[in-house]
């Protein structure tokens, strides 16, 4: 009994690591059949020029960019494509992952998943949006001015796009903030009350962070940790609305109540 016990448990699951397998090819396969479209139109280099348009802007007439490595001209373009094919295919690689771990849902949590996903990919796609029409065209036209005039900038792609990315991660997490909030709420690991007694920490908090991931400049800073604490409101807003259209349960004195209402009238 024992032993057929284990080769059902064993089986179970070697069939979800082919299952795993399976997913994760698919969004593979997803991704790198983005790149291909994109590698052969636009191109590398013009996806790249798109990318760097908030810096060039911010340069000084007749600057560019400068690539130091030997083939970081070609490498950085390459990067720059098999990320934006990444973030073109999320939204398929986060369905298979909601589809290998659905099974294992409860029919209301399956309910629940869907709209995370989808709310959770257009808040990362809204916070990189953000990211680059706004803080990029202020942040680096703040520096170009306070640049002295001495000084010609000529900044390196590659640095450039290591910076890009993080501040594209870092403000799509932050926009991601309002599903957090959602989720703790629903989950009742905390109220909507205690959310708010904490606003004053969440604010310092949104600071420190900020003041850690982003350049040391006031302005990114403030770029930052505004969004933060006004999608943590938002996040608030929509937890109570969730905890409204919740069914009101019972007060345990009414409950006893009314039963001993019931013994009075069946005596």
């Amino acid at each position: 009994m024992t032993d057929a016990s284990d080769a059902s448990s064993q089986d179970t699951f070697i069939s979800h690591l082919i299952e795993l397998r399976n997913r994760l090819l698919r969004a593979v396969i997803a991704v790198l059949g983005i790149f291909v479209v994109l590698f052969l139109y636009p191109g590398p280099s013009a996806i790249y020029d798109v990318l760097a348009q908030p810096m060039l802007a911010s340069l000084p007439a007749g600057t560019r960019m400068i690539a130091t490595g030997v083939i970081t001209p070609f490498m950085v373009p390459l990067k720059v494509t098999l990320l934006t094919a990444f973030v073109l295919a999320l939204p398929f690689v986060l369905y298979q992952a909601w589809a290998f771990v659905a099974p294992g849902l409860y029919r209301h949590e399956q309910r629940l998943a869907m709209p995370l996903i989808i709310s959770s990919t257009l808040l990362f796609l809204l916070g990189m949006a953000f990211c680059y029409f706004v803080v990029f065209h202020t942040v680096f036209s703040f520096i170009a001015n306070f640049a002295p005039q001495s000084i010609t900038p000529a900044p390196d792609i590659e640095a450039y796009v290591n910076f890009v990315m993080t501040m594209f991660l870092a403000f799509g997490v932050t926009f991601e903030v309002p599903v957090a909030v959602v989720l703790l709420v629903k989950t009742g690991m905390v109220t909507v009350k205690k959310l708010r007694e904490i606003r004053g920490y969440v604010i310092v908090g949104a600071f420190v962070i900020a003041a850690v991931v982003t350049p040391p400049d006031v302005l990114s800073q403030i770029l930052l940790a505004a969004p933060l604490c006004l999608l943590y409101e938002i996040g608030i807003l929509a937890g109570a609305a969730l905890e409204k259209s919740r069914p009101r349960e019972a007060d345990p004195a009414d409950q006893a109540n009314a039963v001993v209402s019931q013994d009075d009238a069946g005596e």
